[in-house]
């Protein structure tokens, strides 16, 4: 048996208490996505974070190019927020919607600022003290906001054995409390001339989290491979997902490697490296609350799935796509894919599938 435990994998040296998948998850049909899809290039190198806005238009914000963007397919266009030299973002590096409004994370400005789908200012929130200055990353409809707030590493990178925590705030921001909390990174020990230091294990996985409307947490809890949800603060776990399990090898940590400036690439290859990838590498949220997981991939594959958690904590539907794009954000009928190539980065709308017809009870 291969079992995750904590920071260390380890084959057949420790018995796992938690089952494997789901059998009803291992038969939810395959649907691969469409390759050819409405194309807008952005000069960008790195992929971008991004959130639906409603129809065909998609805030897009590039942290290596201190640059946000509306996306419109309709018109095959991208728009820089701010205009040309924007004096209202100096640099922004993370986005969630409510609607048709992108709520964009400013570290520059120490704040988020609120635009509506045609570019127009309309609101800001300063970080809060109460959150360590960590801006929000998501909304709910009675308007409270919700942050994550990571440990304090420490000189050593010791504090990163503590837990994140996802702490709610209200409308006004002057009362916070913590709702969950995430599972501790996997760190390990490394020593060095001038002493030891903590340092994550390249390729261990993290949870990932985000809020529904109802101000209902959902947990992706990357250990277990499910997506939980809170009902107050009772944690309610979901189905257990399919799990192939892929030894990291020899291209994957060429791969991770070569992504660093040549100047840093001689540390990067004295980081820890995990011998198994996670279950999945993101997780962010659909329409109504469902989950997006982005599974993880060996270096040389070139098919990469998706699961669809609802909200009843089960797996819906698994897509896959081809070549090294990523799904970035989700709509209603659509997914946002990026694609790194060397002008820049391909952003494609690509429609999904009809839901197939539920299965008849035997």
């Amino acid at each position: 048996m291969i079992c995750r435990v904590g920071a260390v994998l380890w084959l057949g040296l420790l018995g796992c208490d938690t089952p494997g998948s789901s059998r009803r998850a291992e038969t939810v049909a395959v649907e691969p996505l469409p390759i050819g899809a409405d194309t807008v290039v952005v000069p960008w190198t790195n992929v971008p974070e991004a959130a639906w806005l409603g129809g065909r238009r998609w805030a897009v914000v590039g942290a290596d190019h201190e640059a946000a963007s509306i996306v419109d397919f309709a018109t095959r266009s991208a728009t820089r927020i701010g205009g040309p030299k924007p004096t209202e973002l100096a640099k922004p590096f993370g986005v969630f919607s409510i609607g048709d409004t992108a709520f964009i994370a400013d570290w520059g400005m120490q704040r988020t600022t609120l635009w509506t789908s045609d570019g127009t200012l309309v609101g800001s929130i300063p970080a809060p003290a109460g959150t360590r200055g960590n801006m929000p990353k998501a909304r709910d409809a009675a308007g409270q906001y919700y942050f994550e707030v990571p440990p304090i590493a420490g000189p050593d990178g010791s504090g990163l054995k503590d837990s994140t925590a996802v702490v709610r705030g209200n409308p006004t921001l002057t009362v916070f409390d913590t709702v969950a909390n995430l599972a501790p990174l996997d760190i390990a020990e490394i020593a060095e001339q001038r002493g030891r230091r903590y340092e994550r294990i390249v390729f261990s996985g993290t949870d990932w989290w985000g809020i529904r409307p109802d101000g209902r947490l959902w947990v992706a809890r990357v250990r277990r491979n499910e997506v939980s949800v809170f009902e107050g603060r009772k944690e309610r776990r979901g189905e257990r997902l399919p799990d192939p399990v892929l030894e990291v090898k020899r291209p994957d940590r060429e791969q991770y490697i070569q992504a660093f400036p040549d100047e840093l690439r001689s540390m990067a290859e004295k980081l820890p490296f995990a011998p198994l990838r996670p279950p999945f590498e993101r997780g962010f949220p659909g329409v109504d609350g469902a989950v997006w997981l982005r599974k993880s991939k060996m270096a040389v594959d070139s098919i990469r799935r998706y699961h669809l958690v609802d909200t009843t904590r089960a797996l819906s539907r698994v897509f896959t796509t081809f070549g090294n794009g990523l799904i970035i954000a989700a709509g209603r009928e659509t997914v946002l894919l990026a694609e790194q190539f060397k002008g820049g980065i391909r952003l494609m709308e690509i429609q999904l599938p009809a839901a197939p017809p539920p299965t008849a009870p035997r």
